[in-house]
């Protein structure tokens, strides 16, 4: 036991604080060093498989908590246990979360901090760390446009900030002056880069200029320092909503995860952050001011100690988890029922490009919390017109121009859906949705099946080759998305099918990829209802009846399909798939069985391709009534060049002829 008149290495300020709120500081910093502690020997023992130990860093994840209101989210990182803790999570969940168990946060899905919980307005991390930062942003955003006057805190380390994402994230805070309250652990080491070697400003927080931001240095191991700092900071933030960036200096004591150890570490550095440890020289310091007494502390000591060992007992006493393919297939999606919904008989003859747009107008006066965001989307109306008029409408509250970053902005949408509003995300082209790749098939896709919270969020994806428009304008890269579990992915080639379709992908609440061709955008005109109406997700249509082939396609194939079938009067089935994912096997199977002759064709290069899984699907089940081999026609294997006959070169269109006439021959 410490003596009651042993010397602080650290200089408290008690700033007014009760007795009672420093006996309230302190047991929140010593209850996650104690279950640390414990965690150290069950990792030894083999009982878990991975640590990130936060011991040294305690102040600033249970000083930072305790100056947010409860209802207020919270994005932690690895070393933030002390943020779980301090919302009052149970134990046994935490343990068993670390486990792998049921009564975890993922099911077993995910480990240590990779959870999050609406419950306790938590949202866990995920290995790739920037996403979050622009997670945070969506869900202040909400706050902010429900005039709720609530702060969000987001964790990263020094090491994370290095990332793109905390720039994009940083700067859309800035612009769109969101209350969040970025948090830097300076801890000074990534796995085992020294800050030396991560970046060259002095101090992290200066970067904060950069965006206009206010910034501060708080020293990261003094407890009192950062509850009463951060609390009048959060107090400013939420009566005058802006993002503030701080950076906290601690030091991590133990390695990156335990296995890292710390060789890598100058003894004396280590000796040097030992000495200013939280939570040892808070204790110090409250027995000297006869706050605590080593009787309480024992007390606080041996309650906790209990505590954590019956909460383990539960967990380790807890089944282990067992694999049911249904129900891990089942919670990759929130379910969905969507209600068709019915148009009247009125409609007019309007181009892809309207349809879209008046589906997506529609949609916003059918859901009042559905943002949209993208690059020059609102005066403007976005580089293809079709959100034009919608500032007038709708305000550009809903209707945001976004700066150039599109991992921020994906993020942001996701932050949206965890604070119950829904978001359509402009990509100018589809191309570009290599910039927010990440949080797209990292963060969207998957945290349903992580921790049971829907993404409501629905990505346009300008798309498609035919346009003269080159190697960056002209990809159609859906393949990308339905190799992804957790992703749906709709690709519509008429009028009628787009405002349909696009209804119901907004009404989902999982992330969909819309793709629109923009070849088809103008050409393609069709009789379409005026009324808001929704068309299900995962139905083929039936364009052309015919029983001597099969060709199954979707977007621009559609047309050239269509097109040629025409030209030889050939008697065959043409299926416009529609949607990607789910897929229509049924309608797909149904064709093939009846004609026994089948062409699959994309504007996609060919390998890789949907194509290619769709050929193997039919080989695989009804390879008995082929009378042909599964035919594939698809783009060259190059990128898309620009010449005009380079990319009549490039695209599959001439080539169809030919491969239908050696089906049929075969």
């Amino acid at each position: 036991m410490i003596s009651t008149k042993q010397k602080t290495k650290l200089l408290f300020n008690r700033n007014k604080l009760s007795k009672t709120k420093l006996l309230e500081l302190y047991q929140a910093m010593l209850l996650p060093r104690l279950i640390e502690e414990k965690m150290l020997i069950l990792l030894r023992q083999g009982k878990i498989s991975k640590w990130f130990s936060g011991i040294g860093q305690e102040a600033i994840s249970v000083g930072v908590t305790m100056a947010l209101e409860n209802d207020e989210y919270i994005l932690p990182m690895h070393r933030n246990l002390g943020v779980f803790t301090t919302r009052g999570i149970p134990l046994y969940r935490l343990f068993s979360q670390w486990q792998g168990k049921a009564n975890g946060f993922t099911k077993g899905r995910d480990r240590s901090f990779h959870f999050g919980t609406q419950e306790y307005r938590i949202v866990g991390m995920i290995s790739h760390l920037g996403p979050q930062l622009g997670v945070a942003d969506g869900i202040a955003l909400a706050h902010k446009l429900r005039e709720e006057q609530k702060v969000t805190a987001v964790f990263t380390g020094e090491g994370g900030t290095s990332e793109g994402d905390f720039h994009e994230a940083l700067n859309v805070a800035s612009v769109w002056d969101l209350p969040v309250l970025f948090c830097i652990e300076n801890n000074g080491y990534g796995l085992s880069t020294p800050t030396r070697e991560q970046y060259r400003c002095e101090n992290l927080a200066d970067r904060g200029k950069g965006y206009g931001m206010e910034s501060h240095v708080i020293f990261g191991n003094n407890i009192v320092e950062v509850f009463t700092k951060v609390s009048r900071i959060v107090k400013s933030m939420r009566k005058n909503p802006r993002p503030v960036l701080i950076e906290f200096k601690t030091f991590r004591m133990r390695g990156h995860e335990e296995a890292s150890g710390t060789k890598y570490v100058p003894e004396t550095l280590m000796n040097e952050w030992a000495e200013k440890d939280p939570v040892h020289n808070f204790r110090e310091f409250l027995l000297n001011q006869e706050i605590l007494t080593e009787a309480l502390d024992e007390k606080f000591t041996t309650e906790f100690k209990s505590s954590i060992d019956h909460h383990l007992l539960k967990a380790n006493t807890e089944d282990h988890i067992t694999s049911n393919q249904s129900i891990e297939l089942n919670d990759v999606f929130k379910s969905f029922d969507n209600k068709e919904v019915d148009h009247g008989i009125e409609k007019t003859e309007i181009r892809l490009v309207d349809a879209i747009s008046n589906g997506l107008k529609q949609s916003m006066q059918h859901h009042h919390n559905l943002i949209l965001m993208g690059q020059d989307i609102a005066d403007y109306g976005g580089v293809f017109k079709i959100t034009e008029g919608f500032v007038k409408l709708f305000g550009k509250h809903r209707v945001r121009n976004t700066p150039i970053c599109e991992s921020a902005i994906v993020a942001a949408a996701m932050g949206l859906s965890i604070n119950g509003m829904k978001a359509v995300v402009e990509m100018q082209f589809g191309d570009f949705v290599s910039s927010g790749f990440n949080p797209i098939v990292n963060y969207l896709a998957k945290v349903h099946y992580r921790w049971n919270q829907p993404a409501d969020v629905v990505i346009r994806m300008p798309c498609g080759a035919g346009v003269g428009a080159g190697p960056f304008h002209s990809q159609t890269n859906e393949a990308w998305f339905t190799k992804t579990p957790g992703l749906k992915v709709v690709y519509p080639a008429f009028p009628y099918d787009a405002k349909g379709l696009l209804a119901t992908a907004i009404n989902d609440p999982n992330p969909v990829l819309f793709f629109e061709h923009k070849a088809l955008y103008r050409s393609i005109r069709q009789e379409v209802p005026t009324d808001y109406y929704t068309l299900p997700l995962g139905k083929a249509a039936k364009l052309k009846e015919g029983n001597g082939l099969s060709i199954i396609t979707y977007g621009a194939g559609v047309h050239w399909a269509i097109e040629e079938t025409e030209e030889q009067s050939l008697d065959a089935d043409v299926i416009d798939l529609r949607t990607l994912y789910p897929l229509d096997r049924e309608a797909i199977f149904a064709s093939v069985k009846k004609t026994g002759r089948v062409l699959v064709l994309q504007e996609d290069s060919m390998f890789g391709g949907i194509a290619s899984d769709i050929a193997a699907l039919i080989a695989e089940h009804c390879f008995e009534f082929l009378d042909a081999p599964v035919k594939r026609v698809a783009s060259i294997e190059t990128p898309i060049p620009f010449a005009a006959n380079l990319e009549e070169d490039y695209l599959p269109r001439k080539r169809l002829k030919y491969a239908i006439q050696e089906l049929l021959a075969y």
